[in-house]
């Protein structure tokens, strides 16, 4: 689905037109794929356009950044009300958010020491990622041939440009071959994460989401969906999966700010039952909590204005 443009995107402290919000050719990132970024979400909740987890997201950013070694010329308190600017600008309800932190033009070469480090913040409608009502009617899932980085290959706890080149592979691959989706495994064969989604799995009653160590990201997503199974009084663990665990799984579901929540249907062809009860459940209340229905929760609908 092409982007649908807004008035403004902020770029290195201004609101600049959509138009205008251009960088050169020889922009360092475009070449070697080092800078970080950000998925983040406003909804439109009954107080007005509230961004999720705002501050969460702006200081995983900045982690990201510190991971690459990238120095940010802007504190998280000013990249907080730059996004709640250019979500204002856009007069939208409800809007996708992405914040980018990359090296600019004006330098060439693997050393980035020499590098401006600038930041772009745009936002701009978006549907769910694995499509509408991806909770009632399951994705297909397939696990890629493509693996996960290593720790010491490319660091996955950081939200990197150049990592997505691993993710967009998989994604393709999955596509083409008649699938929704990519799974990918780490580099010992167990379950890592999808190519922009965390991955929950019901075993026996328990909810397993893969750990950090498996080369999955922390996800924000995945951590307001712990919170919730755990308030609505389920089982849930960070633990090890392998792809036979899916395959028998009870009940699958995944999570990330661009998909929501979406229920697995199958994985490799291998049926699962969905939707499963608990699925249901978690994101049922989740949609409600984004959308700032939900008291228990409000401290995570951050007010635009």
């Amino acid at each position: 689905m092409p982007i649908q443009t807004t008035p403004k995107i902020w770029m290195n402290g201004e609101l600049v037109d959509w138009d205008r919000a251009q960088v050169h050719v020889l922009t360092h990132t475009l070449h070697y794929g080092t800078g970080v970024f950000e998925g983040i979400r406003a909804y439109a909740t009954p107080d007005g356009p509230a961004v999720f987890r705002l501050t969460d997201h702006i200081k995983r950013l900045f982690d990201s950044a510190h991971i690459m070694g990238m120095e940010i010329a802007y504190t998280v308190d000013e990249l907080i009300a730059a996004t709640k600017a250019t979500v204002v600008s856009t007069g939208l309800d409800a809007c996708y958010i992405r914040p980018l932190v990359y090296y600019g033009y004006g330098e060439m070469g693997l050393n980035t020491l020499p590098c401006t480090t600038d930041v772009a913040i745009a936002c701009w409608p978006w549907a769910p990622f694995l499509g509408a009502d991806s909770v009632n009617k399951g994705v297909r899932m397939k696990i890629s041939s493509w693996t996960r980085h290593d720790h010491n290959t490319m660091p996955p706890a950081s939200k990197t440009v150049g990592n997505y080149v691993n993710s967009s592979l998989a994604k393709v691959e999955a596509l083409r071959a008649g699938y929704d989706e990519a799974i990918m495994l780490a580099p010992n064969g167990l379950v890592a994460e999808c190519t922009g989604e965390n991955i929950f799995a019901v075993r026996k009653g328990i909810i397993i989401t893969p750990p950090i160590s498996a080369g999955a990201l922390e996800g924000i997503t995945q951590n307001s969906v712990m919170t919730i199974a755990r308030d609505l009084g389920m089982d849930v663990r960070v633990d090890n999966l392998a792809r036979s665990d899916l395959y028998i799984a009870e009940e699958m579901f995944v999570c990330g700010t661009a998909a929501e929540i979406s229920s697995v249907n199958s994985v490799d062809d291998r049926a699962i039952p969905f939707p499963g009860p608990i699925t249901k459940a978690i994101a049922e209340v989740y949609i409600d909590a984004a959308n700032g229905r939900v008291d228990r929760y409000k401290d995570w609908n951050e007010l635009a204005s």
